[in-house]
């Protein structure tokens, strides 16, 4: 097997959600709002909002952006100067680019600040200047479980809404040229248009990230938190780049997955396999499992197998090289077991064969044995 970190292994089977094979934060419950910051809209204290209002809201200052080349991604509000925060890879070559509004207005945006290593860009409207902007925190940061939104097009559906969770924290992996780190990984689905466009928190309806890529093997998504990049978005907004640098993003960047053995990412579906046990996504965890192994295993018992564990730890884990599209992954464990009303720490090892059913990526069967 390559020798390769699981996190590098995922990019392999990542798509960046900008459009047109372009690329995809959360606060605690008391977040610090952001004051001395004029251009950053604050948060109204202690109002609460339903879900329909918290949509309502981020719908209308969420928009599309076209590129002369076809790109297509989406973009948010986040100042009074009618500045867009998006990805990169979504403008990327052009300094002109088209914005359509929720309200079907077509304006001008211009490009004002790209960056070469971080999938970050600027683009101002003048049209939009002057318009309260989304409410943006930052200083906080997400906890797994955490209900969050991703509005954007994808596909070109223009202000399509995905609820879902935070499943996973500090992800990292490597999408040419850009480095992607410490990112939120959602549950919310997110597609090819999706990118740049806002993750924001069902509750507060702040703005916590910026939707980037996402897993074509089901529904994982990632986001870069907002508190990561907002100085660098402040920046460009004081000071608009005179000149764009130019970025260089290898055609295959969109998608790799066609060209990905199993084995170059069965690890990161055992990983995901038991983040979504952690977080008591049973019904997630049940659906990577393939046909074979559903059909001698309920729902109901998967479940029930599962309610006594906790703390799911993966000690180590060893990937063989694949054979006949499947492979073998091994795996140590150690996990809080409930025994007689109180929980104790055990390790296992377990063994999982990987592979493909109808062109998804399944754990065809599994089997765990208790190390003493």
């Amino acid at each position: 097997m390559r020798k390769r970190t699981w996190m590098s292994i995922l990019a392999s089977a990542l798509v960046l959600c900008g459009g047109a094979g372009a690329a995809y934060a959360i606060h605690s419950e008391v977040p610090s709002q952001l004051t001395g910051k004029p251009l950053l809209a604050i948060a109204e204290q202690g109002k609460a909002k339903s879900l329909k209002d918290i949509i309502f809201e981020t719908q209308k200052f969420v928009v599309m952006i076209e590129t002369d080349s076809g790109a297509q991604g989406s973009g948010f509000l986040y100042n009074r100067e009618g500045d867009l925060i998006t990805n990169a890879h979504v403008v990327e070559g052009t300094r002109k680019v088209t914005i359509k509004t929720a309200d079907a207005r077509e304006l001008d945006g211009e490009v004002i600040g790209i960056s070469t290593e971080t999938d970050i860009a600027v683009v101002r409207v003048p049209a939009l200047a002057g318009i309260e902007p989304l409410q943006v925190v930052r200083g906080e940061k997400a906890e797994v479980g955490d209900e969050v939104l991703a509005v954007g097009s994808p596909l070109g559906f223009q202000n399509t809404v995905t609820t879902g969770i935070i499943s996973g924290l500090g992800r990292s992996f490597e999408i040419e040229p850009y480095l992607y780190s410490d990112l939120y990984q959602i549950s919310a689905p997110i597609a090819p248009g999706n990118s740049g466009g806002p993750l924001v928190n069902q509750k507060t309806g702040e703005v916590i990230g910026i939707n980037s890529a996402g897993y074509e093997q089901g529904s994982i998504g990632f986001s870069i938190p907002i508190d990561n990049v907002i100085e660098l978005a402040e920046g460009w907004s004081r000071e608009p780049m005179e000149e764009l640098p130019k970025l260089e993003i290898p055609d295959e960047a969109a998608s790799l997955e066609e060209e990905a053995a199993v084995d170059e990412f069965a690890g990161y579906l055992v990983t995901h396999f038991y983040d979504s046990l952690n977080n008591a996504d049973y019904v997630y965890a049940y659906s990577l499992l393939g046909g074979n192994w559903k059909e001698g295993t309920s729902y109901e018992k998967f479940r029930e197998g599962y309610l006594g564990t906790r703390n799911v730890v993966i000690d180590d884990m060893h990937v063989n090289d694949s054979r006949d599209d499947k492979t073998t992954v091994i795996a140590v464990i150690s996990v809080d077991e409930r025994v007689d009303g109180e929980y104790v720490l055990s390790k296992y090892q377990v063994t999982y064969e990987v592979g493909y059913e109808n062109d998804q990526l399944k754990l065809i069967s599994g089997k765990g044995k208790a190390i003493k």
